[in-house]
């Protein structure tokens, strides 16, 4: 059966199209048991196992328009190891769930699968199971996940005053994106790409965790509003410094071409997925961690001393 000039979901049927997709999806050395039995089998070298999920609906997350189905794929997959990797964490595994429309093109769920599969062989993991239904809105739904390897996980609740604040990752271009795509155009192609693909520093995580870090986050959501985050588990205050931050070239022309600020884009924008830690005052941080501010007495986030009034910290699904 077509739709429109291409195949659909309907007569390859569920388990035709699950098998078409675990074809393309690889393993890794943590899976003794991969998709095909009741449950995966993930080894965790230590006992314990790090877990985080979250979800893609189309239309909010993503759009088909502007993303590929391999660019939702390494979406979905980031957003997800970058949360383990924000513990200090080794992502190991993901499942993942997907509901597909009948009429929809099955080579979607296939290009799907390319673009989880490549970025879970990144750092050494694979999609090891899921589930597959049908819906009327494409949703993309995924669980990650990690092994510490014997250290203590890093939480949001152990920052203290007069840690530093340092972060690791590009921050900004992936809302520069947004914002160009978001207004009908497609150039820079550098932000339009940021959007669609995320630069993760994975190894950054666990590399914290050795520095000592003593609390960490993935900058999904807008760095005012995640490094809130840490300092309300931790009860303390963070300044931010806004001019450590680099404004590419990309970003200054396209900020000059929207009439937008471009620090919003750093301070407040989000799908980069940089990570942010504190570290003690005695700690040496090597490149690439940049310090961007921090740790005081008080609560809440300010920028250069000064509490953000500009708009929103970050974004926030039921705003």
């Amino acid at each position: 059966m077509t739709r429109g000039g291409h195949a659909t979901t309907a007569p390859t049927g569920e388990f035709g199209l699950i098998q078409r997709v675990t074809a393309r999806l690889g393993t890794a050395p943590t899976t003794l048991v991969g998709p095909g039995d009741d449950a995966a089998l993930v080894s965790a070298s230590d006992g314990r196992v790090l877990a985080s999920c979250d979800v893609l609906v189309d239309g909010r997350h993503f759009r088909t328009d502007w993303c590929s189905a391999t660019d939702v794929g390494h979406r979905a997959a980031a957003a997800n190891l970058a949360d383990i990797a924000a513990m200090g964490g080794v992502p190991t595994a993901l499942l993942v769930s997907l509901c597909l429309p009948r009429d929809h093109d099955p080579r979607w769920a296939e290009q799907l699968a390319d673009g989880l599969a490549a970025e879970c062989e990144a750092v050494g993991a694979a999609v090891v199971g899921g589930d597959l239904s049908a819906g009327p809105v494409i949703t993309v739904a995924v669980t990650a996940l990690g092994d510490l390897r014997g250290r203590p996980p890093v939480l949001r609740s152990g920052a203290r005053p007069g840690d530093v604040v340092a972060m690791v990752g590009r921050i900004g271009q992936a809302a520069a994106g947004y914002t160009v795509l978001s207004r009908g155009f497609r150039s820079p192609k550098a932000l339009v790409e940021a959007y669609r693909r995320p630069a993760v520093p994975y190894w950054a995580g666990p590399a914290a965790a050795e520095l000592g870090a003593t609390a960490m986050i993935d900058v999904s959501d807008g760095l005012l509003a995640d490094v809130g985050h840490v300092a309300e588990a931790s009860r303390v205050g963070i300044d931010i410094r806004r001019d450590v931050f680099e404004v590419t070239q990309p970003m200054a022309d396209a900020a000059a071409a929207l009439g937008v600020d471009p620090y919003d884009w750093v301070l407040t924008g989000g799908d980069d997925h940089p990570l942010v830690a504190t570290f003690p005052p005695t700690v040496s941080l090597p490149e690439p961690w940049l310090v961007i501010g921090r740790v005081t007495e008080g609560s809440g986030v300010t920028v250069d001393g000064r509490r953000y009034t500009e708009g929103p910290a970050g974004w926030d699904h039921f705003r």
